[in-house]
């Protein structure tokens, strides 16, 4: 895990603007700086800096997918993006395990989804460290570098969750 505290909290003007932008993974075509806060709501689509003591170092984010036509089917599915000089330092591992927390406190959700590239094997290893489970490959689902490129999917449970070590 990370050796300095990692935290996560709503981005401010003096946060911005903030740029991810890399090659690789994060190649999903032109995209600009970060120039406004993002949502925070957890019940609609948003996300939140990465911080570690007060520097901001990335963004974790969430978007609601739903497997039924009721509220309970609804999930949010996570990602994370860090700067390249911030990774494999285990704050995103951090990050990712604080944001699952945050959603199974503060909503009724049964589950918290990831996907990752297949070939993406520190997030991989990062979602596995967290609690999640590889559930299934996502045959071509995301446009990334273009072309389509597989996935993997990962999920885990609030019961799971509530078996898991305390942060």
């Amino acid at each position: 895990m990370a050796k300095q505290p990692v935290s996560l909290r709503p981005i401010r003007a003096v946060d911005l603007p903030f740029d991810v932008a890399d090659p690789g993974y994060e190649d999903f075509g032109p995209r600009p700086p970060l120039t406004a806060p993002l949502s925070c709501r957890l019940d609609d689509d948003g996300g939140m800096g990465v911080f570690v003591d007060d520097r901001i170092v990335g963004t974790v984010s969430w978007h609601w997918t739903q497997w039924g036509p009721n509220a309970a089917s609804r999930t949010p599915m996570i990602g994370i993006s860090l700067v390249p000089a911030e990774r494999h330092h285990g704050h995103g591992t951090v990050a990712q395990r604080l944001l699952v927390d945050l959603l199974f406190r503060h909503t009724p959700v049964n589950r918290v989804e990831a996907h990752t590239d297949v070939d993406n094997v520190a997030e991989q290893r990062a979602l596995e460290k967290v609690g999640f489970t590889r559930e299934g490959t996502v045959r071509g689902a995301q446009w990334r570098d273009g072309a389509f490129h597989d996935g993997f999917l990962y999920g885990v449970l609030r019961s799971e969750w509530s078996r898991l070590a305390p942060l």
